[in-house]
């Protein structure tokens, strides 16, 4: 994979703050990616969304603390593969 970062971190708060921006860029890439990829296969294969929901309960939080939120992390998958529905 090629390097995400794109400028130098500083430190302190500004490094922190820059670090949040850049995770909140690359996850917003990535979600427009994938939920265009998606589409698109869905387009060629109508039953992926059905495949995908069914799989959900597989899905967890990878956290080892307090933060662990299976439920969460599928509520998300479930409204991603919902808003495609909606987009089909």
């Amino acid at each position: 994979m090629a390097d995400q970062n794109t400028t130098v971190p500083r430190s302190g708060q500004d490094g922190i703050e820059t670090q949040i921006a850049q995770e909140r860029r690359r996850e917003l890439a990535i979600e427009h990616l994938l939920f265009n990829t998606i589409r698109y296969v869905q387009r060629q294969h109508p039953g992926l969304l059905n495949e995908l929901e069914r799989s959900l309960a597989h899905l967890g939080d990878s956290a080892h603390d307090e933060t662990k939120d299976d439920e969460a992390v599928r509520e998300i998958a479930r409204r991603f593969i919902n808003s495609l529905r909606v987009e089909g």
